[in-house]
């Protein structure tokens, strides 16, 4: 069964982000919700308002808030006719969403699926007094807040649940919502939920009773241990105290366990300090200041970045090891850290068989819903499963079931197979993600044709190479660069079928070259080494567009500078959906010189050909260059994917893989397709408009220092660009590609000559921030 239309009923905030993500994969939707008392679409609208104006945004792109009809549940059930799936995502309980399902049974036609976003009542509950008919097409399907972001979805099954209505449902979710899929059982919390809400409220008893700051836990449960930057209380006022309370209470209700919040909790709550959204929570933010409740007085005082002894040392080892090493952290750090891990294992291998199917389950909703880069089995292997059973035994715990059961390790590798401990006792192979190539299976498998510390190449199979960035943040420079020069030999040597450049990060494709080498060369007076390094780059960026066979490239978040340049000189690209893509190098005082600069003006340049003498009338040629000048000189970057379209990075034959896990595979793909009757493009030459253009840019350049918009130095940069974009300050002439790149690289190399642009790197390399001098 194919998904072509979806109802979302309930327009709160998972509501509207749900619809907002199935509106951006291009997925017509109606989203409803009840009558208000003047205007009956008072609320779906309120919903939609804030969708759209959510930050970070809960569209892809702005124009895909059109795809969704709004409607409210008196009136316009009756939109709900054709749709092939219905979410409901209304109030938490129990009553409502039964009587919505009874009136869903009315008028939805006999296939349609229908599910609940419900995060803990019971499918069971949900379902009685309904039809057979209606039972087999129903599931639940849990989304994480906020939908577009978190990766994760659980698959809730009943009993009566058609495989094949699975199937839809989880095929749907995985392509085309890009989620990660989870099954959970039918119960209270289901798998994430269940475990990261007891780790939280855990981690806050935790600090009453190793006496430490709200500063000093977030510092202990973010990064360091593989979580996110926003640790225990930053995450609790992304998500919202009300929300807490309010999940907590329920699975204390359904549960009969203890998920109590401490009193002081209770305390800023009753009083409106809800998180974000109230501006005040475990922070508040004034200004640019950020201050810290104290929980044991209830007042802000300004936030500190902790000094931990020991934490800088384990910050520069792997996360494993550092997941082990930080519980010997000393004195109460140390304690309160093996308190955490010795409390949430624990309930982990109580709880597991009740809440999954698979221990691999829970790792994937701990790191998907929940932002986890280990999961809580994969910590218990790094630290041990002997010092995991004492540190349980020092807590006052007794030792679990599942960790008698097994025997050294919950996860073992047997050659390239991994197998995991089954519930039952024994090991078992761990699912595999069906249409997912991991970077560390292809090492597992033997799959590694060259490799160094700064780039890695791999067989894919099929005649497909894989080039990896190994770098930090996949900074670029000439490991990198020797690595590819030596995998284009390899394909052309072995008449293979091309090459995907890709990676596996949780942040970035390439964030753009090594900007430390190239201030530290500039201030040493490496001037012939670095105008050698610069057009290695651009020679680099023009034999993947010159290349006798595809080349496609998969970028996913971050994708800047000359990132971004590597991408634009693809034969495709294939892009995951949150790709940041943009040339950002202005914000450092200096233009792009990997080719960004010329691909724009020609790329731009070309798409006006169609229109020139059309209806005899020529398109204007400075339409080009001026779009180039503002993309580039505004540093604009996408904020999706799909924005990347509508600035101009990516274009037509780029194709996105809304899930992040497929991208490698889908950009295998794409090569094989190409690959039968490929042909390397020929690009022919140009006209600069010299003079003519460079006057405008500069009068526009003019017109905003004038405005006080800019500054002197900025003047100086902008005039760089115009001059590479105009070809130069002659007349009229045909230009190459290399005639443009000798320009870009000319500039590039006197704008890191001065010192205002050599002081802007160094900001950006301390602060990580851009200086305006």
């Amino acid at each position: 069964m194919r998904i072509k239309k979806v109802g979302v009923v309930g327009a709160g905030t998972m509501g509207s982000g749900i619809a907002a993500l199935l509106a951006s994969a291009g997925v017509p939707v109606v989203l409803l919700d009840i009558p208000g008392k003047d205007d009956p679409l008072e609320f779906v609208k309120r919903g939609l308002e804030r969708a759209k104006k959510a930050r970070p945004a809960a569209f892809m792109r702005k124009d895909r808030a059109a795809l969704i009809t709004i409607g409210n549940t008196r009136d316009d059930l009756k939109l709900l006719a054709d749709a092939d799936w219905v979410i409901e995502a209304i109030i938490e309980k129990l009553e409502p969403k039964q009587e919505l399902y009874a009136r869903l049974e009315e008028v939805l036609p006999e296939h349609a699926i229908v599910s609940s976003n419900t995060s803990g009542i019971p499918m069971k509950a949900l379902l009685e007094g309904r039809s057979e008919a209606f039972k087999k097409r129903f599931l639940g399907t849990h989304f994480f807040n906020p939908p577009r972001y978190l990766h994760l979805l659980e698959i809730i099954p009943t009993p009566h649940t058609d495989p094949a209505v699975l199937e839809t449902i989880e095929n749907f979710g995985d392509r085309i919502l890009g989620k990660g899929l989870v099954r959970a059982k039918d119960v209270p919390g289901f798998i994430a939920n269940r475990l990261g809400v007891y780790g939280m409220l855990q981690a806050v008893a935790l600090m009453e009773k190793h006496d430490l700051t709200i500063d000093e836990v977030d510092a202990l449960t973010g990064p360091l241990i593989g979580r996110p930057k926003s640790a225990i209380f930053r995450t609790a006022d992304l998500t919202g105290l009300d929300v807490l309370k309010m999940v907590a209470e329920e699975l204390a209700r359904t549960t009969g366990e203890d998920f109590a919040l401490p009193a002081w909790v209770e305390k800023i709550i009753a009083g409106g300090c809800l998180g974000d959204k109230t501006k005040c929570g475990f922070y508040k933010k004034e200004g640019k200041e950020i201050y810290t409740l104290d929980w044991k007085t209830l007042e802000y005082k300004p936030r500190e970045k902790p000094k931990i002894p020991g934490v800088d040392e384990a910050r520069q080892l792997s996360l494993p090891k550092r997941i082990a090493a930080v519980l010997d952290l000393p004195g109460k750090y140390g304690a309160f850290l093996r308190d955490l891990f010795a409390i949430g294992s624990h309930y982990t291998l109580v709880k597991t068989p009740e809440i999954a199917y698979d221990l691999v389950s829970v790792d994937r909703a701990l790191k998907w819903g929940f932002g986890w880069r280990m999961g809580p089995f994969e910590q218990m292997d790094a630290v041990g499963l002997d010092k995991t059973a004492e540190l349980i035994a020092a807590a006052g715990l007794e030792k679990p079931e599942l960790l008698e059961k097994a025997e050294g390790a919950f996860y073992k590798k047997e050659g390239a197979a991994r197998r995991m401990l089954a519930l039952e006792g024994g090991y078992v192979p761990v699912p595999e993600l069906p249409g997912v190539i991991e970077i560390q299976g292809l090492k597992d498998a033997g799959k590694v044709v060259k490799e160094s510390k700064d780039a890695g190449l791999y067989d894919l199979g099929d005649g497909v190479l894989l080039l990896e960035f190994r770098t930090k943040m996949g900074a670029l420079g000439e490991g990198i660069f020797k690595m590819l020069d030596y995998g284009m030999k390899y394909i052309e040597q072995n008449d293979l079928a091309g090459l995907v450049i890709g990676r596996e990060d949780e942040r970035a494709f390439s964030a753009g070259a090594n900007l430390a080498l190239i201030l530290m060369l500039a201030q040493e007076g490496e001037w012939d080494e670095l105008e050698m390094a610069v057009k290695l780059f651009q020679k680099s960026t023009m034999r993947l567009r010159e290349a006798p066979f595809p080349v496609v490239v998969a970028p996913f978040g971050l994708t800047l500078g000359g990132g971004c340049e590597m991408t634009l000189h693809a034969d495709r690209v294939q892009a995951a959906a949150e790709s940041y893509i943009g040339l950002v190098e202005v914000g450092v005082g200096l233009i792009p010189a990997g080719g960004g600069t010329k691909e724009l003006l020609f790329r731009f340049t070309e798409d006006l050909a169609p229109y020139t003498g059309a209806m005899g009338a020529e398109a204007d040629p400075f339409a080009a260059v001026k779009r180039a000048f503002e993309v580039i000189a505004m540093a604009k970057t996408s904020t999706s994917a799909l924005e990347a379209f509508e600035i101009g990075y990516l274009q037509k034959g780029d194709r996105i893989s809304m899930n992040k896990d497929r991208l490698l595979a889908d950009a295998k793909q794409r090569v094989l397709d190409l690959a039968p009757d490929y042909v390397s493009p020929v690009r022919g030459k140009i006209t600069a408009l010299g003079k003519e253009a460079l006057g405008n840019l500069k009068y526009a350049v003019w017109s905003f220092r004038e405005a006080g918009q800019i500054t002197d130095h900025e003047v100086r940069i902008a005039s760089e660009l115009a001059y590479v974009l105009s070809g130069g300050d002659g007349p009229r002439r045909e230009v190459s590609e290399w005639d443009i790149l000798d320009l870009e690289r000319e500039a590039f190399l006197k704008l890191l000559g001065t010192r205002k642009t050599q002081e802007r790197i160094a900001h950006t390399l301390k602060t990580g921030k851009t200086l305006r001098n």
